[in-house]
């Protein structure tokens, strides 16, 4: 997906437009062509390392019942977006733009939008899949949760302040909502690799026993299944400084397939991989055989249920997961019958995440990848 200008997406915007009023003035059916974003039009790209988007399209038109709502809903968030660069107004969230569209429509009972999650997101990827650019291109920002320490430095070019990651204290750096590169100016990297947990209970008790420091490493968390903006700035401090990303996360499936949206991305954001997937990102725990090896207490296990069986089959399913060592480690996890959360390695004792398992594993390459 190629960095575009501001008037660049306002042509494509426009251009979308004009196609819809050709449509009208030839009396055929609106319509608007946009492409899957479902399993069925993701492959793995098994050169490159990385999910991304087919070429598999569908037709959303106007007359048809089924499909008027949220023909007219993708028409409002792309003249909305347009109108917003061309006013040259400041970034919003995506849940501001909801109430900006959010109205019912004049004479009926019928609102334009009712529910952020299920109507006015979605439409706002369709958008960015349809004109080839990227929400944050658009002006448009998704609330961050994650938090990140360690030796980096860099500018934020909106205010113009250069923030230094090894000294926010016990909180940590919010990472930013927009992480590209004309908002984060990285200035200073001095870290030897990139350790993503997958909970923020285990960061705050790593960033607490300064893990970073003793280690020279990036530590950041993207509080369980990581937003864009997270796997974004990941992905440009890996393939910008060429440095190793590991990914600690529990032992069970949803850990795993965290795991691997960090490496391949995402089935339903297949378009933004190439920005924000880490191919090279080593998964080091928790694994099957970790439990024994390290002699975690059967009271710390916690036995598989029918949610976590239907995950195990359906991970198992995706080709990224069908190389290297995944299938032997998926079945040894079924065979086992229990999971076990990265949280139980405390049981050792409280030092023993930092100061034994995560160094030995890192150091013995003890890793699935």
């Amino acid at each position: 997906m190629a960095e575009l200008t501001k008037k660049e997406i306002v042509k494509r915007l426009h251009d979308l437009g004009v196609d819809l009023k050709k449509n009208v003035d030839d009396l055929k059916d609106p319509h608007i062509t946009i492409p899957l974003r479902t399993l069925a039009n993701a492959y793995f790209d098994k050169k490159d390392r990385m999910i991304k988007l087919g070429e598999r399209t569908q037709t959303r038109t106007f007359f048809n019942v089924g499909q008027s709502k949220k023909f007219m809903q993708t028409a409002l968030v792309a003249s909305q977006i347009k109108q917003l660069l061309e006013q040259d107004k400041p970034a919003i969230s995506t849940r501001q733009l909801y109430y900006i569209l959010k109205h019912s429509i004049e004479g009926t009972k019928e609102n334009t939008f009712d529910d952020q999650a299920t109507e006015s997101d979605p439409v706002i990827e369709d958008v960015e899949v349809t004109i080839n650019a990227l929400r944050e291109q658009l002006g448009l920002e998704a609330t961050p949760s994650g938090v990140i320490s360690g030796p980096l430095k860099y500018e934020d070019l909106k205010t113009d302040d250069i923030i230094d990651c090894s000294k926010m204290g016990s909180a940590g750096a919010a990472i930013p909502p927009n992480t590209e590169p004309h908002v984060v100016k990285f200035k200073e990297c001095k870290a030897d690799f990139i350790l993503v947990v997958e909970k923020f209970a285990v960061w705050n008790l790593l960033n607490q026993s300064k893990f970073w420091k003793k280690h020279n490493c990036i530590l950041m968390t993207g509080k369980g299944q990581a937003a864009r903006s997270d796997r974004r700035l990941v992905s440009r401090l890996a393939k910008e400084y060429k440095i190793p990303v590991y990914v600690f996360a529990d032992n069970d499936a949803y850990g795993y397939y965290i795991y691997s949206v960090y490496k391949q991305g995402s089935i339903n954001l297949a378009f933004f991989s190439e920005k924000a997937a880490c191919p090279d990102a080593k998964f080091i725990g928790l694994k099957t055989g970790d439990i024994k090896k390290f002699d975690i207490a059967k009271s710390n296990w916690i036995k598989l249920e029918g949610h976590d069986l239907k995950r195990l089959k359906e991970i198992s399913k995706y080709e990224w997961f069908q190389s290297k060592e995944w299938p032997a480690e998926l079945q040894a996890m079924k065979d086992f019958g229990y999971k076990v959360e990265s949280d139980a390695l405390v049981s050792k004792s409280i030092e023993f995440m930092a100061d034994t398992y995560l160094p030995r594993v890192i150091k013995e390459k003890n890793w699935l990848d």
